[in-house]
Formats: structure tokens, C-alpha cells, sequence
């Protein structure tokens, strides 16, 4: 059963993350995430040191040249990250999560032999999935059906040589300006409800006729963000990944709430540094000649913020072992729950509050911009509506509830 003894060797890594992220992260961090221009601003030296690590390819498997991590480890990491900074776990924690499920579950012989060599080989190569569009969010439809044609308007037909075209828009794409190659969700045939008759195409980030511009965000801005743009862009028909009409890589799309918690591992790490620098601060401030942690309000402050964090990691901890032992929910020892779903309101609820909380231990400092608590309270921000509102989350688990099942779920973006 769920187990929070850490191995030696995840430790290990943990700790060396941990180290990384000291040297190497928090130096740069506030400085560069001021930037205006975005590729002045983009972190490209420290993630190719972290791929030169193996935190690209931390979870791929040893066959295919990574590390074999499970979820759990991977979590682990991504928080340890995002206490440095949360766009640059962000960037890590996507890729090295898609990598194990594109390259070790879902593409064909074929298809690995083409791109695995090339993601192998290149420190700056990076993956992104595109499923969110403009008018794929749904939080209306409690307790109805999707309603054929309100879903996904990305489509993709076959040419007269076999190969596809895509036409279409994607937002929210996390990764997408900096990405070489892109799992692009596509209805291929009629349109129906939801995730109903869609497929996947692997698109590399130059193929003609695709267009990417970047979202300016005002938090986790040294990741990278953008809206996706299709104007008969062609792929070839070998690119199909798994069968036409029923994509094998929209399973975090229909079953949300059993996927990685990846986003609130992120999250998480981002409440972290907030509670560790004004916990820091508490200490070393002193007025009415005690220093301020010693003051009752400040103390409750902080014992809160800690209750909120480890409340949210236990959650977290635990839908990453549910997503690695799903026999777990066949067999009973876990209830029939979207616990990934529930540890992202959770999480994000909680940083939200952390993060302010810490800046208002500082005080008026706590407003200056060459203090991090300002990007801290940002960065919260975005994960309020990272894969979907809260109110839309709440709404899924109310459906879990009453089980009720929809024929297809909607995308969100991140």
C-alpha cells in the first residue's frame, strides 16, 4: 500500500535536484523572469544542463535510454524544481512525463526509430501535447451529455497521397514555442461529442503551414506558452499515432483524475519557496525585540501555511502511487475517486493562500520587486486555471459522485 518512506535512491535524486536547483535555478530566477523579450528571458542554459542531468529523460525507460522513474519519483523532482522555479519545472516535468508515454507505450516501431535517436541527442528537445482549444471548455454541461459538434474543431483529412492536413486552432499549449515535437488531437471523422472519433498526429514544431505564438502569462514566465495555429499543415500518414478515430493519448483527457499530478507537484513546490522565505524571514526579522515568529499571529500564520502544504503533499504523494498501481482501485484499497482531480483544488486553493500569506509576513517588503514573493503570488495565480477551473473540477467529482459517465471528456490547457 501507499508508502512514505522514500527509497535511498529517490532520495538521492531529490537531493540532488535540490542541489541543482540552489546553484543553478534561484541564482538566475528573478533576474530573468523580468524580462520582456522572450528569448532573452528563456532559461535554455539550465535546462540543457538538467537534460545533461537526466531530468529529461527521467522517466523514460532504461531500455529506451532514460531512467525508468515512476510517478512518484517524478513528482518529487517536479516539486523540487518549481522551488526554484515553477516555468522551468514546468518545461522538465512536461517532457519528461511524455517521453515514457509517447516513446515507451504509445508510438509504433516505426515511428520511435524516427524520433527517439533525435529527442535522445538533443538537450533542447522537448515535447508538448495539444488538445485545449478556444471553445473546448464545457463547465455548463453538469449532468448533460457534450453535445455533438461543441467539442474539439481541429480537423484533420486525408490528402490525395494518403498524408494528412490539419486545420484548426490550439491555445493554451504549455511548451508549445520551444517544443520539436507536438501530439496534436484532431477529429478526423464526423463530429461527435467530446473525445468521440478523435486521433492524435506527432507534428514537428517547423512543419510548414504550423504557426506558433507565445501566450505572454503574467506567472511562470520562464516556462513557455502559446496558441497553435493550422493552416493546411501536413503531416505524413505514418504519423498517426495508434488507430485512426481512437487516440491511445487522450487517456489523461477521459480519465483526468487518475493521471500523474503533475501540475500540483508544480504547485506545490511554488508554496514551498513561498512558506521557506518568509519562515526564513520570521526567524531573522526582529521587532519589539523578539524576532517576529516568536509573535503569536505570525506563528499561526506559518503553522497554517505548514498544515495547508503537507496536507497537499499527502494528496498529491497519493494519486501519483494510485496512478502507478491503478490495481489499487480494481481491488478496493483505493475509492472510486478522481484523487488526482482532488489534489489539484486542494493544492492550488492552498499555494493561493500560502503564497499570499508569505508576502503579508513581509510585510511592505512583500511587494517590491526585487523580493521573489510577488512572482511567487503569479505563479500561484496560473494554477487556479491550469487543466480546468476549480468550480469545473468540483462539478467532475460531483458527476464521480453520482456516477455519472460522459462519453467524452473535454481538454484543458495548462
Amino acid at each position: 500500500m501507499f508508502n512514505l518512506h522514500l527509497t535511498s535512491e529517490q532520495r538521492a535524486i531529490r537531493d540532488t535536484v535540490r542541489d541543482f536547483v540552489r546553484h543553478e535555478i534561484k541564482p538566475i530566477a528573478l533576474e530573468r523572469e523580468r524580462l520582456e523579450n522572450f528569448d532573452a528571458r528563456f532559461p535554455w542554459e539550465v535546462l540543457e544542463k538538467a537534460s545533461r542531468m537526466g531530468l529529461r529523460t527521467l522517466m523514460l525507460s532504461e531500455a529506451a535510454g532514460g531512467a525508468g522513474a515512476d510517478n512518484l519519483t517524478a513528482c518529487i523532482v517536479i516539486e523540487e524544481l518549481a522551488v526554484g522555479d515553477a516555468g522551468i519545472a514546468a518545461t522538465l516535468g512536461q517532457t519528461l512525463a511524455l517521453a515514457h508515454v509517447w516513446f515507451d507505450r504509445a508510438m509504433t516501431a516505426e515511428q520511435r526509430a524516427r524520433f527517439l535517436p533525435q529527442f535522445l541527442a538533443d538537450d533542447r528537445y522537448h515535447l508538448a501535447t495539444a488538445g485545449h482549444e478556444p471553445d473546448t471548455d464545457l463547465g455548463w454541461n453538469y449532468h448533460q451529455p457534450n453535445v455533438p459538434g461543441a467539442g474539439y474543431k481541429t480537423t484533420a483529412v486525408r490528402d490525395s497521397k494518403g498524408d494528412w492536413v490539419i486545420n484548426g486552432v490550439k491555445n493554451f499549449i504549455t511548451s508549445a514555442p520551444i517544443s520539436k515535437l507536438i501530439a496534436v488531437h484532431v477529429r478526423t471523422g464526423s463530429a461527435q461529442a467530446g473525445t468521440l472519433g478523435m486521433s492524435t498526429l506527432l507534428v514537428p514544431g517547423d512543419t510548414p503551414g504550423l504557426t506558433i505564438r507565445e501566450h505572454d502569462k503574467v506567472g511562470r514566465r520562464l516556462g513557455s506558452n502559446g496558441e497553435l495555429v493550422f493552416e493546411d499543415c501536413r503531416v505524413p500518414a505514418q504519423n498517426l499515432v495508434g488507430e485512426e478515430g481512437k487516440s491511445t493519448l487522450m487517456g489523461s483527457i477521459k480519465s483526468p483524475g487518475r493521471a500523474m499530478p503533475r501540475f500540483q507537484s508544480m504547485n506545490l513546490g511554488i508554496g514551498r519557496a513561498a512558506y521557506e522565505a518568509a519562515l526564513e524571514y520570521a526567524r531573522l526579522r526582529v521587532q519589539g525585540g523578539r524576532p517576529i515568529i516568536e509573535h503569536q499571529a505570525v506563528g499561526l500564520t506559518l503553522a497554517n501555511m505548514a498544515i495547508g502544504l503537507e496536507a497537499a503533499r499527502s494528496l498529491i504523494w497519493q494519486a501519483a502511487w494510485a496512478s502507478d498501481h491503478p490495481e489499487a482501485y480494481a481491488d478496493g484499497s483505493l475509492p472510486e475517486l478522481p484523487l488526482q482531480t482532488i489534489a489539484k483544488i486542494v493544492t492550488s486553493e492552498t499555494v493561493q493562500r500560502v503564497a499570499l500569506e508569505a508576502a503579508q509576513i513581509f510585510g511592505g517588503m512583500g511587494v517590491m520587486r526585487e523580493l521573489p514573493l510577488q512572482k511567487y503570488v503569479r505563479d500561484a495565480l496560473i494554477f487556479l486555471h491550469s487543466e480546468n477551473t476549480n468550480d469545473v473540477a468540483r462539478l467532475r467529482i460531483a458527476e464521480d459522485l453520482a456516477d455519472y459517465r460522459r462519453a467524452g471528456l473535454m481538454g484543458s490547457g495548462g
